[in-house]
């Protein structure tokens, strides 16, 4: 990842011994091309399926996030007025857009969220503690939305924040990009797919 910064910044926070995967709203709004949020980039299901089986097979923790809000919205606050088009996420709303794109396994966590990070007002902190973790693997969409603020939740949470690139996506290339210098940056470690793998033990 290049440093547009200089070099007083893009430092490392490495990997810990602990590391837990967490795919971040990785849903059928934002994979499917009808979908209200659609990317139009269909290899960040494959990044994150790759990413996830190296978690399963290294004996990792993975948990998921979604956005889920009251039927009436009532719960949204200004995240809605911002995004009108989130009312696709509320309870019972039709399309099932809500839906994950991927399946969880058996007990593999699944954190209902109102806001951009997976941590806001969630008990994603308190999960991952529970289970040892000192490294957040960060997956998902987007990654100029929830994935960074996930990433920088991370950071002020005390767990060492890792991005997947090969496993976010975003609205455009330039967004994409952008935001991964930028995280890389100030915020946390951005690593490829070949190097979590690594890390995870699960590299083929």
């Amino acid at each position: 990842m290049s440093n547009p910064h200089g070099s007083s910044f893009a430092g490392r926070v490495g990997w810990g011994a602990r590391p837990a995967v967490v795919v971040v709203d990785l849903v059928r709004a934002y994979t499917e091309p009808d979908g209200p949020f659609w990317l139009d980039a269909p290899s960040v299901v494959d990044g994150c399926a790759e990413l996830v089986g190296a978690a399963r097979a290294g004996g990792h923790p993975v948990l998921w996030t979604i956005v889920r809000f009251a039927a009436d919205m009532g719960d949204a606050g200004f995240f809605a007025a911002k995004v009108p088009a989130l009312a696709c996420f509320a309870d019972g709303a039709p399309g099932g857009w809500g839906e994950l794109a991927l399946a969880p396994g058996p007990g593999e966590t699944v954190v209902a969220k109102q806001h951009a990070s997976s941590f806001a007002g969630t008990s994603l902190a308190a999960s991952l503690r529970a289970r040892g973790v000192d490294t957040v693997v960060v997956a998902g969409v987007s990654t100029s939305g929830c994935v960074r603020a996930t990433a920088t939740d991370a950071s002020a949470a005390g767990f060492r924040p890792i991005v997947v690139a090969g496993a976010c996506a975003d609205r455009s290339a330039a967004l994409h990009e952008q935001n991964l210098a930028d995280l890389d940056a100030k915020y946390a470690d951005v690593v490829d797919l070949a190097d979590a793998r690594t890390h995870l033990g699960g590299a083929t």
